[in-house]
């Protein structure tokens, strides 16, 4: 599931640079982008706590460490790239 949430994720903030580029109101694409970068985390969250419910310590000793800094990474690129709009608005006030 965590996939599909960050395949939503990618593409909403694909649109929403797409739509601040095109001049476009591009904030409800922004907003879907973060909320899909939200469940995504959640998700990867859930699949995590079932793996502890089972005590599947070899799939946590093997996917953990390495996700989280991908899950850490990640996040910090789509909120950035998300907030790169506004940022430019901001900046083309000035």
């Amino acid at each position: 599931m965590w996939i599909i949430l960050g395949i939503i994720a990618i593409v909403a903030t694909l649109i929403n640079l797409y739509m601040y580029i095109a001049g476009k109101d591009y904030k409800l694409a922004m907003a879907i982008g973060l909320s899909f970068t939200a469940l995504t985390l959640c998700s990867e969250y859930s699949l995590v706590s079932r793996w502890v419910k089972m005590e599947d310590w070899p799939a946590l000793l093997d996917v953990v460490p390495s996700m989280e800094k991908a899950l850490w990474f990640l996040t910090i690129v789509s909120i950035m790239l998300n907030i790169t709009p506004i940022l430019l608005e901001l900046k083309g006030k000035r």
